[in-house]
């Protein structure tokens, strides 16, 4: 077979995806399948936050909504309600610490040259306080990045409160729902997911993403953007929990972290510091939790 080529799919079906030539080698004894694949798509966006920094986010693009923004006052400008990139932009505002709501946001807006950049104008930029200055953010690890180290991570972090009570089926019916709604993983295998829900049970929004923090801060941002309060609410994830993870979820409000893989210790720490029910191995159903279970309602003994 020749170099690998490319061929991008067209449309919303195939957002985020790319179909690549590939050689399939099976077991020993049979013949090599020239075949193609679908994989998942990475780029970057850079996020200028003026007053405050520069940032690289390697994510991947799930939609195909043109230049679009965002004011307080009117809310998304555009065609689409809830643009892939606003919406990564504003959960990682959020829980990143630079914002505590949409009303911190003096102005966000796609630049109409390059998708790629979004300039975001914060109402009060002398007044954020975060760890990271700017720079890259890597899209797969723990804490990347922050001017202080671990040790600031949590620091003016509170706990969250103690709203949220579910059951373990309830648990595992919300992990399948966002299971079904894995699309890009689906037909990739190299996809992340997270799905917010609220106290009651009910899923607010879903996301995928190269990296585990980009698909928590898009979902995160979907949320603000429907107006949909994450505080006393949960979120389920598709792969392990890292610290950075825990310090997101505690500053959008979230009560109870649930996952497919493990916790890292410094997530267990974080999750009991900040009173954060963190439950790992949520398949097949069973789940393990990690700290504060009383926020699960489980019968027997």
């Amino acid at each position: 077979m020749g170099s690998i080529d490319t061929l991008l799919g067209d449309g919303q079906e195939t957002a985020g995806m790319r179909q690549v030539g590939a050689m399939r080698v099976p077991a020993a004894g049979q013949a090599a399948v020239e075949d193609r694949c679908w994989l998942l798509e990475e780029q970057a966006l850079f996020i200028e936050v003026a007053e405050v920094g520069l940032y690289t986010l390697m994510w991947t693009r799930t939609d195909t909504a043109a230049a679009s923004g965002f004011l307080p006052d009117i809310g998304v400008l555009g065609d689409v309600p809830e643009p892939d990139a606003l919406a990564l932009t504003i959960g990682f505002l959020l829980t990143e610490g630079m914002i505590g709501g949409l009303d911190d946001i003096a102005e966000l807006a796609i630049c109409p040259e390059a998708h790629e950049v979004v300039r975001v104008r914060l109402a009060r930029p002398a007044q954020v306080r975060t760890n990271r200055q700017g720079g890259f953010v890597a899209s797969s690890c723990g804490a990347c990045g922050p001017v202080g180290g671990v040790a600031d991570l949590r620091a003016g972090l509170s706990p969250v409160g103690d709203a949220l009570r579910i059951e373990p089926r309830q648990l595992q019916r919300l992990m399948a729902a966002m299971e079904a709604r894995q699309r890009l993983f689906n037909r990739t295998g190299g996809a992340h997911a997270a799905a917010v829900f609220s106290p009651g049970a009910e899923i607010l929004a879903t996301a995928e993403d190269l990296g585990r923090h980009n698909a928590l801060d898009k979902a995160i941002g979907q949320c603000l953007l429907r107006g949909r309060a994450t505080a006393g609410g949960g979120v389920l994830m598709s792969g392990r929990v890292s610290l950075e993870m825990i310090v997101k979820a505690a500053r959008a409000g979230i009560e109870l972290v649930a996952a497919v893989s493990a916790p890292s210790s410094l997530a267990v720490e974080a999750a009991a510091a900040l009173d954060i029910t963190l439950c790992g191995f949520v398949r097949d159903g069973r789940s393990t939790a990690f700290s504060q279970p009383r926020r699960l309602l489980w019968t027997g003994p």
